[in-house]
């Protein structure tokens, strides 16, 4: 700021004479000195917030080219993060306006409400999921990509009645979800990918439908996970993921092959009434708690090869009609096959090597242990 007014004219007045005996001038350095403090001050100024500046990769404006775009570099620091947050209520104006959302390293602010989208007076004509009994279907038209940021609130679709069609590909992957996500109710009619996300709070997808194929490797699945009464059309994977809480995939079916090789689930599992009409892979998969298989049907392959099951595993009334591989499986406390429809093509049950058997538990309870870590310290 420049200095102005009378007494600053006063104080140059006075110090205008030379000072007797010197050469130099006070009015003079107090002059410079007063400019250099203004130019400083005016740099200061005009200089851009430094928790902003030189973190922002691509920012797109919304609306313009019908997409909601906002990457941020890697190397970002938190604060430079919060600086750009984005919030919920602009995500959902832009769905609302079917944008596309793109967005990458990324915190999002506020709880995203889908069963406030307006109701779609012609819905998608879908065989045998939404059809002219459907009165409430809503829809995100645009894809949906939010992956390595941070949801600090909760991201729900809460309607008892009510469908809600992802017309475009979903991709959560790398992203952190603080809060609740309940997107039951819901049609994915793209691939949706949710590898490496981590759901620290409840996860649900009651009475989902799967178009697409469904990509979760190494995903982390907090307290409760629900996928009752869904149905994939497509592959599913959720290879070396881990469920930290109670898993529920009750009455599910899975129409192509179903991988959940070496994955870990820390509480109770309930497969029961569920329909696998391809491969069902649980090798190497770790039940720490109860795991229920009741009246479940396995049309394809049904591999357990080198599975461990610490507390109840129970198959009765289960039906094999493929091969089943229960090689090297340990039980500790023995299986329940009661009225169970076995296809005689059953490899052998129990421990073939109970070392390498000790071996693949303790790596995947090391696994849980990191997992069970990091959810704590997120917390």
């Amino acid at each position: 700021m420049k200095p102005s007014g009378q007494g600053f004219e006063k104080l140059l007045g006075k110090a205008d004479a030379r000072r007797p005996g010197t050469g130099f001038y006070p009015a003079v350095m107090l002059k410079l000195v007063c400019i250099a403090s203004w130019c400083l001050v005016t740099v200061l100024s005009v200089m851009p917030n430094p928790l902003a500046a030189g973190c922002l990769v691509d920012d797109q404006a919304p609306g313009a080219q019908r997409l909601f775009k906002k990457h941020l570099a890697e190397g970002c620091t938190p604060a430079q993060r919060e600086a750009h947050a984005v919030k919920a209520s602009a995500l959902l104006a832009a769905v609302k306006e079917g944008q596309s959302i793109d967005l990458d390293g990324v915190v999002i602010r506020g709880d995203l409400a889908l069963e406030t989208l307006p109701v779609v007076a012609d819905p998608p004509a879908l065989d045998g999921i939404i059809g002219p009994p459907d009165k409430e279907v809503r829809v995100v038209a645009g894809a949906l990509s939010i992956v390595n940021s941070t949801v600090q609130g909760k991201i729900v679709h809460r309607s008892a009645d009510g469908t809600l069609v992802f017309s475009s590909p979903v991709t959560f992957a790398g992203t952190t979800f603080e809060q609740i996500i309940d997107l039951s109710r819901s049609v994915f009619v793209q691939p949706v990918t949710l590898s490496g996300a981590v759901f620290l709070a409840e996860a649900y997808f009651v009475q989902g439908q799967f178009l697409g194929e469904v990509t979760g490797e190494k995903t982390a699945f907090g307290p409760h996970t629900r996928f009752h009464r869904s149905r994939f059309y497509g592959p599913v994977t959720f290879q070396q993921s881990g469920f930290s809480g109670l898993a529920e995939f009750l009455e599910v079916r899975f129409d192509r092959e179903a991988n959940l090789s070496r994955t870990y689930f820390k509480l109770g599992t309930g497969f029961s009434g569920s329909l696998f009409a391809g491969l069902a892979d649980f090798s190497e998969a770790l039940f720490d708690g109860d795991a229920f298989f009741t009246f479940t049907r396995f049309d394809g392959d049904a591999y357990f090869r080198r599975a461990t099951f610490r507390a109840t595993a129970d198959f009765d009334d289960a039906q094999f009609n493929g091969r089943e591989d229960f090689s090297k499986a340990f039980f500790e406390r023995g299986p329940q096959f009661a009225r169970a429809k076995r296809s005689g093509e059953a490899q052998s049950l129990g421990i073939e090597n109970r070392q390498i058997q000790y071996v693949i538990t303790l790596s995947l309870l090391l696994f849980s242990a990191v997992l069970i870590a990091y959810l704590v310290r997120s917390r």
